[in-house]
């Protein structure tokens, strides 16, 4: 098979099945434009560890880590089978590359994984684990865990990056759709213009250097997972732009 891909997109809110929005309509294609890989990688903002760690799980529970949305949203699930082989790779591709990288045979899919891949893949028939990020760590050192873990597309695994473009819940407008907060849009356009240019310095640097950088993500981990795809790619390509409940980017990327 050709390469497997490696693109980052922006999970939104848990309810985002639900909500009649561009990117859900999206997500909602995303599977198609892609050869079906033979296995999915995913680092999801939501699964956070001192040292990264890869999830070996037979069978992946759907985890609904989330308070107070409506009751159907914890009836979804997700029962894609895992893929402990390619988890056990990707730990002894990190510990090449000199991470201090774990096996871990308990961890599910959160929502950072299943919201965006149930619509994806909506048939749960590809094989998936997740991978772990380190919010205490910087955009390098996720940068690097994708370089280190690059070859896994070339034996049909895809590398997927899920967090969210911009992040800053207590500035969120819930239902607010259609109008876009300045601060989020001009964070959002400069991010994408870095990502089209390859200035791939500047999107390291991204918090000393973007426009309301602290506004757009009072922290980082929502965003690392852009990284370790960035890392696994090469020239990112904008797949989609949309933004929901007033400030929070759906920007998706995928990289060559």
């Amino acid at each position: 098979m050709t390469k497997a891909p490696a693109f980052f997109v922006s999970h939104g809110s848990p309810t985002l099945p639900f909500e009649n929005v561009a990117a859900r309509d999206f997500l909602r294609g995303l599977g198609a434009r892609f050869e079906k890989p033979k296995a999915i990688l995913i680092a999801s903002a939501h699964w956070e560890t001192d040292a990264p760690s890869a999830s070996t799980a037979k069978q992946p529970e759907t985890i609904h880590d989330f308070y107070g949305f409506p009751p159907e949203l914890y009836k979804l699930a997700y029962p894609a089978p895992g893929a402990p082989a390619a988890a056990a790779q990707a730990v002894a591709l990190l510990r090449q590359a000199g991470f201090d990288a774990d096996e871990d045979p308990r961890q599910g899919l959160d929502h950072g994984a299943w919201v965006p891949l149930s619509m994806i893949y909506d048939d749960a028939d590809v094989p998936v684990f997740q991978l772990s990020i380190q919010p205490d760590r910087d955009p390098a050192h996720h940068h690097k865990i994708g370089q280190a873990l690059a070859q896994l597309r070339d034996d049909g695994i895809a590398i997927i990056g899920s967090g969210s473009a911009t992040h800053n819940l207590r500035a969120l407008s819930w239902g607010l759709h259609n109008a876009v907060a300045d601060w989020a849009k001009e964070f959002d356009d400069w991010f994408a213009g870095k990502i089209a240019a390859g200035d791939i310095d500047a999107l390291l640097d991204y918090r000393a250097r973007a426009p309301n950088a602290a506004m757009a993500h009072p922290s980082d981990e929502h965003l690392l997972p852009f990284y370790v795809a960035m890392g696994a790619g090469g020239q990112g390509t904008q797949l989609h732009h949309s933004f929901t409940h007033g400030s929070l980017s759906m920007a998706a990327y995928s990289f060559a």
